[in-house]
C-alpha cells in the first residue's frame, strides 16, 4: 500500500476534482458525524509512530528544534493573517485560513523531510513538541487572530482540541509503550487509513462548498497557497540565520510550510463556528497545498545532496527510518 500513501497528493486532487464535476459522489458523508472520529484515528496513527525518545531528542538539539516550532507558530499565524486581508477573503475563509495557520505540523512532513535528505530526527521532534503545543496555541491564537470578526469560545476550542489532539496521541503512544505486538499488527493499515479518511474528508467539503469554489475558488487557493510558500522560505531562511546549518533549515522550511489540515477541518466542524463548512474550505485546500509544496521541495532538494553539517541528529535520523518506513505519511496536513 505504499504508492496509494505516496500518492496522497494526487488522490486529493482526483477525488476533489469528482467532487466538484459530480458532487453527489461525495454528499453522502456527514461532515459532523463523520470528521472527528477519522482524525482520531490519524491522530492515533500519529501517536503509534512516536516514542519518547522523540520529544527527549529535542534536549539534544534545543536550538533546531524549538526555534523550528516557535517559527511554526508565529510565521504561519501572521501569514495566514496577512493572507486574508491581502487577497481580501469572505469572513468565513479569512476565519478558516487563520485555523489552518495556526495548526501544528503533520506527520506527513516527516516523510518529506526523508525524501528530501533533511533531517528526519529534528523533523519527528519538532512534529511531536508542534502537536503538543498546538493543545493551547492554535485555539489561543486563533481567538486573538480572528478578534471581533466572528465570536468564539476559546475554552470550548481548547476543550475540542485537547480531545482531537492529545488523547488520541496520548493513546497511541500507551499502545506502542504496553502492547508492542498490536501496534506492529496496526502500523502497516494506518498510513493508507489515514489517507483515504483525509481524501474522503476534503472531497467531502469540496462536494458541499462546490457553488462557493465556483465564485471565489481560485481567491481561495491563491490565498491558501501564498501561506504555505511564505511559511516555507521563512522558515528556511530564518533556521538558516538562527542555526547556521543547512539540513536544519531544509527540515524547517518542511515543517513550516505543511500544516495539519485534518486538525483545522475538525476544528471547523466542531460547533465553535458559524458557517462550518465555508471555514473548512481553506482547511482543505491547505492540506493538497501542504503535500504539493512538500513534494516539490522533496524533488529539488533530493537532487541537490549535502554535506552533513550538523553534528546533531543523523543517527536518531537512522534510527526513526525505519518507524516513518512503516508509517509513512499518515497525513496530517
Amino acid at each position: 500500500m505504499k504508492w496509494f500513501v505516496n500518492g496522497f497528493a494526487i488522490w486529493i486532487f482526483l477525488a476533489s476534482l469528482l467532487a466538484f464535476i459530480y458532487p453527489p459522489s461525495f454528499l453522502w458523508l456527514n461532515l459532523k458525524l463523520c470528521v472527528d472520529p477519522m482524525l482520531g484515528v490519524i491522530m492515533l496513527g500519529m501517536g503509534l509512530t512516536l516514542k519518547f525518545e522523540d520529544f527527549l531528542r529535542v534536549a539534544k538539539m534545543p536550538r533546531s528544534a524549538l526555534s523550528g516550532v516557535a517559527l511554526q507558530f508565529t510565521i504561519m499565524p501572521l501569514a495566514g493573517y496577512l493572507s486574508g486581508r491581502l487577497f481580501n477573503l469572505d469572513t468565513p475563509y479569512a476565519v478558516g485560513l487563520i485555523l489552518v495557520s495556526c495548526c501544528p505540523g503533520g506527520t506527513a512532513s516527516n516523510v518529506i523531510s526523508y525524501i528530501a535528505k533533511a533531517d528526519l530526527a529534528l523533523s519527528v521532534s519538532m512534529t511531536a513538541v508542534s502537536t503538543i503545543v498546538a493543545v493551547l496555541a492554535t485555539p489561543l491564537l486563533t481567538t486573538e487572530l480572528v478578534g471581533s470578526r466572528v465570536d468564539i469560545n476559546p475554552v470550548a476550542l481548547i476543550t475540542k482540541t485537547a480531545f482531537v489532539v492529545l488523547i488520541p496521541v496520548a493513546a497511541g503512544l500507551s499502545i506502542r509503550l504496553c502492547m508492542p505486538k498490536l501496534t506492529r499488527a496496526i502500523l502497516p493499515y494506518s498510513p493508507p487509513m489515514a489517507v483515504l479518511f483525509i481524501v474522503l474528508i476534503v472531497a467531502a467539503i469540496v462536494a458541499v462548498q462546490r457553488e462557493s469554489i465556483r465564485d471565489s475558488g481560485v481567491q481561495i487557493i491563491a490565498a491558501v497557497a501564498s501561506v504555505h510558500l511564505t511559511g516555507a522560505t521563512l522558515g528556511y531562511v530564518f533556521s538558516r540565520f538562527i542555526t547556521g546549518k543547512e539540513r536544519a533549515a531544509r527540515t524547517t522550511a518542511i515543517e513550516v510550510g505543511m500544516q495539519n489540515g485534518g486538525l483545522g477541518i475538525s476544528l471547523a466542524t466542531s460547533g465553535t463556528f458559524s458557517q462550518a463548512s465555508m471555514v473548512s474550505l481553506p482547511c482543505a485546500f491547505s492540506a493538497l497545498a501542504s503535500c504539493l509544496i512538500g513534494s516539490i521541495l522533496a524533488a529539488v532538494w533530493s537532487r541537490l545532496p549535502l554535506k552533513d553539517d550538523e553534528g546533531e541528529g543523523t543517527a536518531g535520523s537512522h534510527r526513526v527510518k525505519k518507524s516513518v518506513d512503516t508509517s509513512s505519511s499518515s497525513p496530517s496536513t
